[in-house]
């Protein structure tokens, strides 16, 4: 099994930072000019993940393409980290938003959307009752104060490694001590989070059963596949006996379908049958106009009316003044009527099956000891031969140097990736060609590192 000569990895790594710039300038020279206004010269923090000394300035993008400022072209698989999932700019997306943004955008009142899009997500996710987020963290934050209200109880659990976006109680791993430690690079409030949370490995019943037997855990907040440490499947009637577990000890199960969501129209959920009694989820909705929903179960709905909607409802911790605006809710009534339809996944999916082979096929050429998954619409490759069941595991096996100049080369070449991860996705604009951009591309970077 050939390896990775680290001292000629790290030249190539030069060499592609030093293309990186020549054919970048109007991007280095806007980085230049965003330092003195911006926090690390980004308009969002996260836009500094990106490979290279300074982040592509985008021009305009369309479908599954972008362009930067300096007339690079990209096939787009990071897809604004499922933000874009639906494609860049989708047309009844964008006619909706036009139509609507004319007629009023914000005015804290409901309109004939609301209605339309609470039946379709309870159609597509099985939930009947409904409310909106500006953001999926906020529909987090919402759903784990919505628990804690109908349980009594204090704490959340969560998975190793896993991401809710920029929640406080989720921020937080597992060492192998069996201690609790704040993510490291949290700037949270300093609480022990032991007070908050308990935490146990993807995959594992035992644990995940010792931790819910002492009846202080409000709800487990779950993807039910992880995918922000990498593609983790959870095992063959893991789910299952997950729903088993929570019903017998009263926790409340939250399904987190973010990024899920890519696994067909209803989710992970609709896809393979789960029964929360809470569902979150963002992102996508409304063709890249912020939007998130959550759902709940008839019983959680009876216990929490009250506190959200009675005369106290604006001081509950769920709402938002802009969650639910008029412009959100027609943007996610024609994503969802429109473009996030069987016939677009039915398309989406095999795309990345074909991505996947592709992967693979590099892969077994050079009998390299990685290996790809996949999960609906996203995929993604490791670099390491085992793919991963659990967060500690799927975090050892981060090669970060490794990622680094895989993502460069790509862009180098007209491929974007998902910057926190070797991760492709897939839109309904996406093209058999593009897929197998991305192969080419991949085959060319493996065959560089193995030349040596």
């Amino acid at each position: 099994m050939p390896t990775i000569d680290r001292q000629r990895l790290a030249d190539l790594h030069a060499r592609e930072e030093r293309t990186f710039a020549e054919t970048h300038p109007r991007s280095a020279a806007l980085a230049e000019e965003a330092r003195g206004a911006l926090l690390g010269g980004v308009p969002m923090n996260w836009m500094a993940r990106w490979p290279g000394r300074f982040p592509v300035f985008a021009e305009r993008a369309e479908g599954a393409h972008i362009s930067d400022v300096d007339g690079n072209t990209y096939v787009d698989l990071c897809l604004g980290d499922t933000g874009a999932m639906t494609g860049h700019s989708p047309v009844p997306s964008v006619r909706a938003i036009a139509d609507r943004a004319a007629r009023g955008i914000s005015m804290m009142l409901p309109t004939e959307d609301a209605a339309w899009v609470g039946r379709e997500m309870g159609r597509r996710f099985g939930l009947p009752h409904w409310q909106f987020a500006t953001s999926a963290t906020d529909a987090n934050r919402f759903a784990l104060r919505i628990a804690r209200a109908v349980t009594g109880r204090p704490k959340v659990l969560v998975f190793n490694w896993c991401y809710h976006g920029t929640v406080d109680e989720t921020l937080v791993t597992l060492h192998p001590d069996g201690t609790l430690r704040a993510r490291e690079g949290h700037i949270g409030p300093p609480v022990d989070p032991a007070l908050t949370t308990s935490v146990v490995e993807f995959n594992d019943l035992d644990a995940l059963e010792r931790a819910l037997a002492p009846g202080d855990v409000a709800c487990v907040l779950a993807e039910p596949a992880m995918t922000n440490i990498g593609i983790i499947h959870p095992d063959p009637g893991y789910h299952a006996a997950l729903r088993d577990l929570t019903r017998r000890t009263g926790t409340l199960l939250i399904i987190d379908e973010t990024h899920t969501i890519c696994t067909g129209p209803g989710g992970y959920t609709a896809a393979h049958g789960l029964e929360p009694d809470l569902l979150t989820i963002g992102k996508p909705l409304a063709g890249g106009i912020p939007a998130a929903a959550y759902g709940l179960s008839d019983a959680v709905a009876e216990r929490i009316l009250g506190s959200a909607t009675g005369e106290d409802c604006d001081v509950s911790g769920i709402g938002g003044t802009l969650a639910g605006n008029a412009l959100t809710l027609a943007a996610m009534r024609a994503t969802l009527g429109e473009v996030l339809t069987e016939e677009a996944f039915a398309r989406m999916v095999p795309l990345a099956e074909r991505w996947t082979a592709g992967v693979q096929g590099v892969i077994d050429a050079h009998g390299l000891g990685w290996s790809v998954t996949r999960l609906g619409a996203r995929a993604e490759y490791w670099f390491v031969a085992e793919r991963p069941r659990d967060g500690r595991t799927a975090a050892a096996g981060v090669d970060h140097a490794l990622d680094a100049f895989m993502h460069l080369h790509a862009i180098n070449r007209g491929v974007l990736l998902t910057p926190f991860h070797n991760m492709a996705l897939m839109s309904p604009a996406t093209s058999e060609a593009d897929v197998d951009r991305h192969t080419e591309v991949f085959g060319e970077a493996v065959a560089e590192l193995l030349a040596g």
